[in-house]
């Protein structure tokens, strides 16, 4: 029988079965991996995008036979943790996804082992840590601690205690904390008229997340100004916790579970109440619009949710569409480098973001189109740096050929990594939001910690 490559029909993601106690048979994984690996290994066109695949082909070829049969099945979890799940091999590269009938889709297969390896191993301090980001943020934003928390976390001596005693490399610059959140900050205007278009509510809810609630609470009040600017009543979910993104990437499936449990009536009532639910990090908006919904594809709710979620710029590309969009904008923004973050591309909106910017006059747009190599706390661990720089360095250059005034990304992280990695510019890093904000010449009153400094 002849094996075609590819479909004409679109690529489609099964549900997650991880109910199913074969889900966590380790022994039923083994083979899978084994059948996927192999697939890998007759195909290699993944190999430049990360390194999961070169350490998966570097063990086969250096094996006895130069076939998978001869490597040490206990090596598999060498490709395991290099996998964070970006999911770039299953949406650019892989010809096999389903519907294909091998059915490949290789980041669900390392969630699978992640989450094998979580229920029979647990997960180390660091990682438990690292994971817990609602925790760590509360924590970090008490008064007088918050400053502390950013002093020790630029100080030599005690990153490089953190290096050996964590495992968080020394180099890796972190964000820094904000000294009022977010949350408690937020002034939405809830009194504009209700004017729906036909692709878009006309009003919103926002669903802040960790990051922007703690660590850059100033892109959250740019998207109020954005919101406010173009008159479209807001409000904030009522309550909400973790996304469940860092538990899913570790492999905590339950946990995952616990935090749906909390956040989902909060947001299927707004859902219910007409809103839109925006939020401003992709890898959340991932979360609701995809992974939730294969995790609990029975559960009504989520669903429900996952069908009212947008990424901010998809919502107003949506409102332009619908030509309910202002476009009254006042300031330039020169040449902006913009990295479309590898989260924001699975959801299969387009480049939103960039044709939004796009409109804003004497202003370029150069798009860069690939993988940071950052992750959330994938980049930020001793024995996953090097690699992340690594893998990143084409964007670097990229980002950097422009002479921008300014870099962006709507992942806040990519964008910090991407900072790093470029070193000495005269460019600013900003958020996407912030940029828009600063184009209708909308007066902010909270900045963002870090994002008004040239790139030191």
């Amino acid at each position: 029988m002849t094996i075609s490559e590819g479909s004409l029909e679109a690529p489609k993601r099964h549900p997650i079965d991880w109910k199913n106690p074969d889900f966590y048979n380790e022994a039923s994984l083994n083979q899978e991996l084994e059948r996927v690996f192999d697939i890998c290994h007759g195909c290699r066109r993944c190999v430049n995008l990360c390194t999961a695949f070169p350490r998966l082909f570097d063990l086969i070829d250096e094996s006895t036979t130069g076939e998978l049969d001869s490597v040490n099945k206990n090596q598999f979890w060498e490709v395991v943790e290099r996998c964070y799940l970006c999911d770039m091999c299953f949406m650019t590269k892989c010809p096999y996804v389903p519907p294909h009938e091998w059915n490949i889709d290789f980041p669900h297969l390392m969630l699978r082992a992640k989450a094998v390896k979580y229920k029979y191993q647990g997960a180390g301090f660091r990682d438990r840590l690292l994971s817990n980001t609602d925790l760590m943020g509360k924590l970090a934003t008490i008064p007088v601690v918050v400053q502390t928390v950013n002093a020790v976390n630029k100080t030599p001596i005690t990153r490089k205690l953190m290096d050996g005693m964590l495992g968080i490399h020394a180099d890796r610059k972190l964000p820094e904390y904000a000294t009022q959140t977010f949350r408690s900050n937020a002034e939405p205007s809830s009194t504009f008229p209700v004017i729906n278009g036909a692709r878009t509510p006309g009003k919103v809810a926002i669903y802040a997340t960790c990051y922007i609630n703690y660590n850059e609470p100033g892109i959250g009040h740019d998207l109020l100004k954005i919101l406010q600017h173009n008159e479209i009543p807001t409000c904030l979910a009522e309550k909400e916790v973790c996304c469940g993104m860092p538990k899913l990437e570790l492999g905590d499936l339950e946990t995952v579970e616990k935090l749906k449990n909390e956040n989902i009536p909060h947001l299927l009532k707004l859902a219910q109440e007409g809103y839109a639910l925006l939020t401003a990090v992709p890898s959340c908006t991932l979360m609701y619009k995809q992974e939730l919904p294969l995790l609990f594809p029975q559960d009504e709710a989520v669903q429900a949710v996952a069908a009212a979620m947008f990424d901010p710029f998809e919502y107003l590309a949506l409102r332009n569409q619908d030509k309910l969009l202002k476009t009254d904008f006042k300031k330039p923004l020169g040449t902006v480098a913009y990295h479309v973050p590898c989260h924001q591309r699975v959801q299969n909106i387009g480049k939103k973001t960039r044709d939004i910017l796009q409109l804003i006059p004497e202003t370029t747009i150069n798009t860069v189109e690939r993988c940071s190599g950052h992750d959330g706390t994938w980049g930020v661990k001793s024995e996953h740096f090097t690699d992340s720089m690594k893998i990143g360095r084409p964007v670097f250059k990229q980002m950097a050929a422009s002479d921008p005034d300014y870099i962006s990304s709507d992942c806040a992280i990519a964008a910090r990594h991407i900072e790093q990695g470029i070193g000495a510019s005269k460019a600013q890093k900003l958020h996407p939001l912030t940029l828009l904000r600063m184009a209708y010449d909308v007066d902010a009153e909270h900045q963002p910690i870090d994002d008004v400094k040239p790139i030191a």
